[in-house]
């Protein structure tokens, strides 16, 4: 009986031996795994402020990298001759090739995301380059085959944009004394972030202006009897010449483009063939409707 209670006891304390040692080693892996979660949250943590403080350093330098890129795509514009240059054909290969390279890193830095419905796409434009099948080329090559340079210069080209709608106005002047401009308006339709469909709606050739000052003085009696004989002319076409010459387009002539880069002083915009027109903002507009009423096609 007493070694039955013996081995019982025995048996117990083994039972009891057995699960104790079973039991106490769980505990320091628990601890173990505790502290490898900690220590990796620090870890975590440590890296998210690393990263943090880096991107701003790296934001910095990629602003600086893009001032810089749009200062150097002006002062080749300048090196270039400008848009007298540009629409008189007057620029090298080389310079052609230097100005398109300048615009592909411009581009490379684009800050706008979405320019198509950004409020920095409304405003006036000027334009600075523009390629050989662009509708700015079309007008120079327009007006320079039927005219010599002497007779008739382009002056300036600009647009301008707002309500989903541009006006294009091409400035000329003849024998340096008459003033005339060229309108083309249109209508825009955004196709997607970047891509945006222009319709031509109509063309007009506004009344001429008279540089009187610019007159050579043996010429000053003729510009007197061609004033008094339009004053003569019956009232509507005095009207017509007044009001300018209007050619309805009624959207017949579109063309599609993507806006490559947008900020609040550069556009670039690339036509079906990737050719590149830039513009440089002349003033703002204080509407911001275009980007309530410029809505994707589905």
């Amino acid at each position: 009986m007493a070694l039955t209670q013996h081995c019982s006891v025995s048996a117990t304390s083994a039972v009891r031996l057995s699960f104790s040692s079973s039991a106490s080693p769980p505990l320091p892996t628990r601890v173990s795994l505790n502290f490898h979660k900690s220590h990796t949250r620090r870890m975590i943590c440590r890296a998210m402020v690393q990263e943090a403080a880096q991107g701003i350093p790296s934001v910095y330098a990629r602003e600086m990298e893009r001032l810089s890129a749009k200062e150097s795509l002006i002062l080749a514009f300048n090196d270039a001759g400008g848009f007298e240059a540009l629409v008189t054909g007057k620029i090298t290969d080389l310079q052609k090739i230097d100005v398109n390279e300048r615009i592909t890193t411009l581009e490379r830095l684009n800050p706008t995301p979405r320019p198509t419905t950004s409020p920095y796409l409304e405003g006036r434009w000027s334009f600075e380059w523009f390629g050989s099948n662009t509708p700015g080329s079309l007008a120079a090559r327009l007006i320079f085959e039927r005219f010599p340079s002497s007779f008739v210069s382009l002056s300036s080209m600009d647009i301008v944009i707002k309500d989903a709608s541009t006006t294009a106005t091409a400035n000329v002047k003849l024998l340096n004394m008459i003033e005339n401009k060229v309108i083309l308006t249109s209508k825009l339709t955004v196709e997607g972030p970047l891509r945006m469909k222009e319709e031509y709606l109509e063309g007009m050739l506004e009344s001429p202006t008279v540089i009187e000052e610019a007159v050579p003085e043996q010429l000053r009696g003729l510009l007197g009897q061609a004033t008094t004989t339009l004053q003569q002319l019956p009232e509507p076409v005095k009207d017509t010449l007044a009001n300018g010459l209007r050619i309805p387009l009624g959207g017949s002539y579109q063309r599609f483009f993507m806006i490559s880069y947008l900020d609040d002083e550069i556009l670039i915009v690339r036509d079906t063939l990737g050719v590149p027109e830039v513009l440089t903002r002349v003033e703002t507009s204080s509407s911001s409707s275009v980007v309530e009423n410029l809505e994707y096609n589905s």
